[in-house]
C-alpha cells in the first residue's frame, strides 16, 4: 500500500489544464491560508492507502472553476507497462456552487485500452458509469448531482502503418458532490480509495478483497500497454 500525494493550487480549470499553479499553498487569491476544510481534506487525501499496483504522482492542479484545487496522478500498472490512467480532482468553492449543491466537487478522468470487439458492445458505456457508482456505493459513500461521459475510440492503421493492430480506448469524465461531514470536510480518503477502486476495475485488476466484488466483469481486455 502506497500513501497518495498531490499539489495544491488556488484555483481550478479544466481536466486537461496542465499549466504550474506556483507552488503547493493552496492559497486562494486574497492571500492566506487556505480555510479549515478544503486543508483536512487534503489531509485526508495524502493519507489514503492504495493498492501496490496504483502509482500515485503530484499532478498541477488546474484553475478557474474554483477558488481551491488538489489534484492527482495515477496509473495502474503491471511492471514497466500502464493497464490503465487517471486524473482525480478535489475541488472546493467556501461560498458554494449552485450546480455542486455543495462546497466540494470532485472531478475525474481514467482512461484504458480495449479490444476493439469490446468496445462495440452498445452496453459498455452503461457498463462503465455503473463501475463508477458502484465503486461509491461499495465503499458506503454518499454524494448528490453525479454526471459524466464515457466515451469509446477506435484507431484504424493504413498505409505504412497497416502492420499496427486497431486500437480501442475507453475513457470515462465524471463528476460528484461528496456528502461533507463534521467540520464541512468530506471523507475524501474513502472517495479517493473507491475512485481508486474504478481505476483498478477499468484496468482489469481482480477485487482487492472479498468484499471489493465488481458491479461487472469486464472479459476481453487488451494486454498491458507499454508505458
Amino acid at each position: 500500500m502506497a500513501a497518495a500525494q498531490g499539489r495544491l493550487s488556488d484555483g481550478a480549470g479544466g481536466m486537461d489544464e496542465r499549466k504550474e499553479t506556483g507552488g503547493d499553498s493552496g492559497q486562494g487569491g486574497a492571500g492566506g491560508a487556505p480555510p479549515l476544510p478544503f486543508r483536512a481534506a487534503v489531509e485526508a487525501l495524502r493519507g489514503a492507502r492504495l493498492r501496490t499496483q496504483i502509482e500515485v504522482d503530484p499532478a498541477p492542479a488546474p484553475k478557474r472553476l474554483a477558488p481551491y484545487a488538489y489534484a492527482l496522478e495515477a496509473a495502474v500498472v503491471d511492471g514497466e507497462e500502464d493497464l490503465a490512467d487517471g486524473r482525480l480532482v478535489l475541488l472546493y468553492d467556501p461560498d458554494g456552487h449552485d450546480a455542486w449543491r455543495g462546497t466540494f466537487r470532485l472531478v475525474t478522468l481514467v482512461r484504458a485500452e480495449l479490444e476493439p470487439e469490446m468496445a462495440a458492445d452498445p452496453l459498455l458505456p452503461d457498463v462503465c458509469w455503473s463501475w463508477l457508482t458502484g465503486a461509491l456505493a461499495a465503499r458506503g459513500l454518499t454524494y448528490g448531482e453525479p454526471s459524466g461521459t464515457v466515451t469509446r475510440a477506435s484507431s484504424h492503421y493504413f498505409g505504412g502503418l497497416s502492420a499496427r493492430p486497431a486500437a480501442s480506448q475507453i475513457e470515462i469524465r465524471a463528476s460528484w458532490t461528496p456528502r461533507e461531514g463534521l467540520g464541512g470536510a468530506p471523507d475524501a480518503a474513502a472517495h479517493l480509495v473507491a475512485w481508486s477502486d474504478l481505476l483498478a476495475q477499468v484496468a482489469g485488476l481482480p477485487p482487492a478483497a472479498a468484499g471489493d466484488a465488481s458491479v461487472v466483469t469486464l472479459p476481453q481486455r487488451r494486454g498491458p500497454q507499454s508505458r
